[in-house]
């Protein structure tokens, strides 16, 4: 949440928690998958809903998997038995809101998680190539009508491809290393917690999360990063802003979380802010921003790109933006900025929009 508005919550969280257990699960978005003897996962799905697909490296006793989050909980769940590299295939229930569909390989099975990319190549249809099984993926299973024919609207013949996040460091874009330098924002910090959501999920902890591993994510791919903190301290906004305009940085982003009252579970939604007087170059990091997070947040909601006047954005001479990675207090966005997993996953997102971003620069 941004400095400008600063709340301290003291609801009773128990009184919150049986809010949310009364709520009811929505059905399952996915309607019919596949994996081919190609090796190709195919997913059919509601209309215009956006799943996030994850990796998982294989250990010594367990082999690689992939899962794909989407919106509704199945009605039940279920486990298909696979053969050759694919072990077996999971339907799960991680909530109430949520289905979970997991690929199992076997120990030993090498996948390149580079290439690992969950493509829409409809506005109901999903595709992702599994790099290096070839023709070892199993014996073509799936459940459901996979060919069914969906009813769109005029606008279908405007759709394009989504343009997909990575699972994994090695399928972030590419910039020339050495070229480029970045300021990161984790908000709040020390005594300032910033929000206070569901179980007491704080605003000051899950940013500087995901801001430590954009760190990582970008300086890997030879970007230099400056971060006006690096743990629990208190950094005022007039320092991090002079820390950004002396240092020749050629963007800024500055990373939050929202948050409304305890009583309002039903608000979630992930946005993007960037100053109008800064012009397009900010407009365009931040749309960059936000269609990556929009990309992993599947029934979240997409509060969009929008103009504000918070101070690190207004007081920055590089191109800035804010964005704000959920609410703490919404029922969907609380459980996901909780889970390790989506930190990673928001992490690798934000990383890539910020690539993408430099991918424009001169």
């Amino acid at each position: 949440m941004p400095w400008s508005v600063r709340f301290r919550w003291s609801a009773a969280l128990a009184a919150v928690a049986l809010l949310l257990a009364d709520l009811p699960a929505w059905a399952s978005s996915l309607a019919a998958w596949r994996v081919s003897r190609s090796g190709q996962l195919e997913l059919r799905t509601s209309i215009d809903v956006r799943p996030q697909a994850f990796f998982e490296a294989g250990t010594g006793f367990r082999g690689p998997r992939v899962w794909v989050d989407l919106p509704g909980a199945p009605s039940r769940t279920r486990t298909v038995r696979g053969s050759g590299a694919l072990r077996e295939v999971r339907i799960g229930r991680p909530d109430g809101f949520t289905t979970r569909l997991v690929l199992e390989f076997a120990p030993g099975t090498q996948l390149d998680p580079s290439g690992l990319r969950l493509v829409g190549t409809s506005r109901d249809r999903w595709r992702m190539e599994l790099p290096g099984l070839g023709n070892q993926a199993g014996l073509g299973i799936g459940e459901g009508d996979l060919d069914a024919v969906a009813r769109f609207g005029a606008d279908q013949q405007n759709f394009f491809p989504t343009a997909a996040t990575p699972l994994s460091a090695d399928g972030l874009p590419v910039v020339p290393r050495g070229r480029f330098k970045v300021v990161i924002d984790p908000g709040h910090g020390g005594p300032d917690p910033g929000a206070v959501g569901i179980g007491g999920l704080r605003e000051t902890d899950v940013v500087l999360d995901v801001c430590l591993q954009i760190a990582r994510l970008l300086q890997a791919r030879g970007v230099q990063v400056l971060m006006t903190r690096t743990s629990e301290v208190d950094v005022d906004l007039p320092p991090r802003v002079a820390l950004a305009n002396s240092s020749g940085a050629d963007l800024f982003v500055s990373v939050h979380a929202n948050a409304l009252s305890m009583a309002r579970p039903d608000v979630n939604g992930i946005e993007t802010f960037f100053f109008e007087g800064a012009g397009s170059p900010s407009r365009r990091l931040a749309t960059a921003l936000q269609e990556q997070m929009v990309a992993i947040s599947p029934g979240t909601p997409d509060r969009g790109v929008r103009t504000g006047r918070f101070f690190v954005i207004r007081r920055t001479v590089m191109p800035s933006a804010l964005v704000e990675m959920g609410f703490l207090t919404g029922e969907i966005d609380s459980r996901r900025l909780a889970d390790a997993n989506f930190r990673r996953r928001m992490a690798l997102a934000l990383s890539a929009g910020i690539l993408n971003a430099l991918q424009e620069r001169p």
